[in-house]
Formats: C-alpha cells, structure tokens, sequence
C-alpha cells in the first residue's frame, strides 16, 4: 500500500513496524516459556502436560494455570480452587434466604480470564484430532479419560444453558468454572502424592 502524502506513508511506516516489532516480541517471551518450562522439576512439567489433554489448554494456557496456581493439589477440593479464580458466584444471605449473584472477581484475574478464554472451545461437539490429539499422545489414560469426560460434560452444559435464553459471557463463565474443576482433577492425578508415613 502506498499513499501519496508523506505523512501518511511515514504513519503506515510507523504501525508496520509495530507490528513486526510485537511479533518479534511474541516469539522471543514464547522461545523464553519453552526455556523454562525444559528447566523446570519434573511435577512441574507433567502436569503442565497432562493439563495440554484438555480441549482449549494448549501450552500457554497450561503454563498459566501451573504458576499462577502452584501446585493445584493444595487446594483440598475444586470448589476452593474455583474459589481462589474468583469464579463462583457472589452470595447475599439474610436469614434462611440465600441470593447468588454475579462472580465475585475477588480472586486471581489472569488464571480467570485464561479459564474463560478456553471455556470458549466447549460450544462444539466432543472431538479429539488434530492438534488435540497430538498434545494427548503419551499421556496417562487416566488424565485423557478426565479430558474426554469435561469435553460430554461441559459441551452439553453449553448447550442446555443456551437453550435456556443465558447469554455467551454467562455461559463461558459457568463452563470456565467447572473446567477449572477438570484441571484439578487432572492436576491431582498428575502430581506426585505425598509418602504416607510408616506408623
């Protein structure tokens, strides 16, 4: 493309490199994660491919939940892992009448938003290939009999909470949360128990 004024030439100029510049930007902090995560203990790297079995986790998002979590198996139950994402429900309460409201957003944003961004993936029908089945290859059956699982499970809520009127950002909300709970349980799978100790 090409514009007559110069100033507009030199503005077109200005934004191509911008572009060019967060591109570059973008594969250098990707080639650092890779670095880190080839680094990283052992539990770390399992679980955060183990994490990869479900639909809509690839590898950052995997990296994601893994350091803004810790370990996931500290969290006694999903419920307290739900929690600690800020997507449960707010609660009004007086006397024997109990309210929910929206999502407390009380905890923490970035896992938040990366669980919303893979709730996406759930509006269409369960299907392994792809890309998918590639991050599946190697892994335990348990972990990819847990991702099979989420993809009936949160596919069909999907569809039933649609039916019922609720709008998209509602819908991704309620299947981030419960998709958090699959994450759990695939993390607790993962990670190396604790030694029970000889009474």
């Amino acid at each position: 493309m090409h514009f007559e004024q110069p100033a507009l030439q030199a503005t077109l100029a200005d934004y191509v490199h911008e572009v060019h510049h967060a591109a570059e930007r973008i594969l250098r902090l990707e080639k650092a994660i890779d670095q880190a995560i080839a680094t990283a203990p052992e539990q770390i790297r399992s679980v955060i491919l183990a994490l990869q079995a479900l639909r809509g986790v690839a590898q950052m998002t995997a990296v994601t939940i893994v350091a803004e979590t810790g370990s996931l198996s500290r969290f006694q139950n999903p419920r307290q892992l739900m929690s600690y994402s800020g997507l449960v429900s707010s609660e009004y309460s007086s006397g024997n009448r109990i309210q929910r409201g929206r999502i407390t957003k009380t905890g923490n944003a970035h896992l938040r938003r990366v669980m919303v961004e893979a709730a996406w993936a759930y509006q269409h029908k369960p299907w392994v290939g792809g890309f998918l089945l590639k991050r599946q290859q190697g892994l335990a059956q348990d972990v990819k009999d847990i991702a099979w699982k989420a993809q009936w499970r949160l596919c069909t809520r999907f569809k039933k909470l649609a039916a019922t009127g609720k709008n998209k950002p509602q819908i991704v909300t309620a299947i981030a949360r419960e998709l958090l709970g699959f994450a759990w349980a695939i993390a607790v799978q993962t990670e190396p128990q604790p030694q029970q100790q000889a009474a």
